[in-house]
C-alpha cells in the first residue's frame, strides 16, 4: 500500500514541476513604467578656449525620476528629471602663486531620451537633454588661504540654460535598474563671451542604481 501510495505522489510532483517549467516571464517592454535612480557623475569640462589652467574631474550625485513610454515593443521614449551635480578640480598660477580651484555646479537636467529594447532586459538611449543651472560653489586655495564663494550670477553673464546630448543604457533586473550615460554640452556656459569665468562645456559620465515601477 505505501508503494501505491507513492505513485500518485510522484505523479503530482512530475505534473507540478512540467507546469513550473512552461511558466513563461511576461515581456514588459510595451508596459508603462515608472522609476527612482540615484547615483554619481563624473564630471569634467571641454573647451576651454586658451585658458591656461588644467581641468581635472571631480565626482558629484545624481538622482530623480524616469518615465518610460513605450512605442510598441521595440521602441519608447524616456523623459527624465534628475537633480545632477557638475564641475571640475583646476589649478593655475596667479602672481606668479599656484592656486587650485574646485567647482561645484548644480543643475536640474531634463533628458528627453528615445529608447531602444532589443531584449527585455537591456535598454538603450539616447537624445537631448536641457539644463538648467540653480547655483555654482567655487572653493579656492591660494598660499595656504581658503574661500568659498557661492554665485547668484546676477550681475555676470552666465548662461543658466544649456542643451546637451546623452547616450547609453539600461540594465534591467527587475525590479532594480542599472544605469549607465555619457553627456556633454552642446553650448558654452557665458553667453556673449563676456562673463569673468572660463568659457567651457560641461562632459560627464554617470552611474547610477534604480528602482522600476
Amino acid at each position: 500500500m505505501k508503494k501505491l501510495s507513492f505513485i500518485p505522489l510522484l505523479l503530482l510532483t512530475l505534473c507540478m514541476q512540467q507546469a513550473t517549467a512552461q511558466v513563461v516571464v511576461p515581456d514588459t517592454r510595451t508596459d508603462l513604467v515608472f522609476g527612482l535612480k540615484a547615483g554619481i557623475n563624473g564630471s569634467n569640462v571641454w573647451d576651454e578656449q586658451g585658458q591656461s589652467f588644467r581641468a581635472d574631474p571631480k565626482v558629484g550625485f545624481v538622482g530623480g525620476g524616469y518615465l518610460g513610454i513605450p512605442i510598441g515593443k521595440y521602441l519608447g521614449v524616456q523623459p527624465e528629471l534628475l537633480f545632477s551635480q557638475k564641475g571640475f578640480k583646476a589649478t593655475d598660477v596667479i602672481l606668479n602663486s599656484k592656486y587650485t580651484l574646485t567647482r561645484t555646479t548644480s543643475h536640474i537636467d531634463v533628458p528627453v531620451l528615445i529608447q531602444f529594447k532589443p531584449v527585455e532586459f537591456i535598454t538603450i538611449l539616447g537624445g537631448p537633454v536641457y539644463s538648467y543651472l540653480l547655483s555654482q560653489r567655487n572653493v579656492f586655495v591660494w598660499e595656504n588661504t581658503a574661500l568659498e564663494r557661492e554665485q547668484e550670477f546676477e550681475n555676470d553673464n552666465i548662461r543658466r540654460n544649456r542643451l546637451g546630448l546623452m547616450f547609453g543604457g539600461d540594465v534591467v533586473v527587475a525590479p532594480m535598474v542599472i544605469g549607465a550615460r555619457a553627456g556633454w554640452d552642446l553650448q558654452q556656459n557665458n553667453g556673449d563671451g563676456s562673463s569673468s569665468t572660463p568659457r567651457y562645456k560641461n562632459q560627464w559620465l554617470q552611474l547610477t542604481l534604480g528602482y522600476q515601477f
